[in-house]
């Protein structure tokens, strides 16, 4: 995913005049206006907070069921898991593991028993390759849109989830449909994380690497989709602007998978940084190639 960038060209005579008119050229070498003011980071001193090498698995197109790998931390379906059975078993299994509650908080899945509840407003595009699921105005999440997403916010802790993982908040460097700003994403992604705060859940920041620095104070944990394939995984291949290796320079742990690439490929890379690596199927079943140990 990639964001759209426009160049515009001025001529030096414009220039000029543009200066001539605003008053010299002090007033035309102004610094440009400061990034948008975010609300404070939620505190949450009890949440659950993995640490840096921390075994997982990602299953999401099913529950797991016994035998139970044995892993430190297990994500999975939020709705599916909404009656707390599993969440319960998984816990019982080894005290101790978290577990983490997916759900999506960027897109309209048709499936799910509250996607009647969402306005016809905030429903954009379709996700290319996602059939069944539609981009969501995350601009409007001082409405409808963030009653949803607080009642899934509701559903994860009720099931007893140490964690949520919200999903497609990357919408701003997407065709959405809608005219979403970085900035728009940024507010919603530090409105998201603090509810979940609020709740007691710890919250990952699922892809949206360009915004790693602005919302590493809120998010205790990062999760990434094929970072490797894109040459995006650290701060050295993203210009040294952003990149995961912030997350664990901060102490957050970092999940990552890949679907395509050879474990020969990205584990080396993936272990010296620091980071929980597993080669998955596109389909997240319960198949898994861990980087390091179980």
């Amino acid at each position: 995913m990639r964001n759209s960038s426009i160049t515009v060209t001025v001529s030096f005579a414009v220039a000029l005049t543009a200066t001539a008119l605003t008053g010299g050229i002090a007033h035309a070498m102004a610094p440009a206006p400061a990034a948008a003011a975010l609300p404070p980071p939620v505190a949450c001193d009890s949440c659950y907070r993995p640490a840096l090498d921390t075994s997982w698995q990602w299953q999401l197109s099913s529950l797991p069921a016994r035998p139970f790998l044995d892993v430190q931390m297990y994500d999975i379906d939020g709705f599916d898991a909404r009656d707390g059975a599993v969440v319960r078993a998984l816990k019982a299994d080894r005290p101790g593991r978290g577990v983490v509650c997916y759900i999506s908080a960027g897109s309209l899945e048709d499936w799910r028993p509250d996607a009647g509840r969402f306005p016809a407003s905030v429903v954009g595009k379709e996700l290319d390759g996602w059939p069944g699921e539609r981009w969501l105005d995350i601009r409007q999440y001082r409405g409808r849109l963030g009653e949803i997403m607080k009642a899934r916010l509701d559903m994860c802790r009720a099931a007893g989830f140490d964690a949520v993982e919200p999903d497609n908040v990357d919408g701003f460097s997407n065709d959405t449909g809608f005219p979403i700003r970085a900035s728009d994403q940024l507010a919603y992604n530090t409105w998201l994380a603090n509810e979940a705060h609020r709740r007691g859940l710890s919250v990952a920041l699922k892809n949206d690497v360009e915004q790693i620095p602005r919302l590493l104070p809120y998010f205790d944990f990062a999760l990434n989709e094929e970072c490797w394939s894109n040459d995006e995984c650290t701060t050295a291949q993203n210009d040294g602007e952003y990149g995961y290796d912030q997350f664990v320079q901060a102490g957050k742990a970092v999940f990552q998978v890949e679907y395509a690439l050879p474990v020969s490929r990205f584990c080396p890379r993936s272990n010296a940084q620091n980071f929980n690596s597993l080669r998955k199927r596109l389909e997240l079943g319960p198949e898994r190639t861990p980087c390091r140990g179980v």
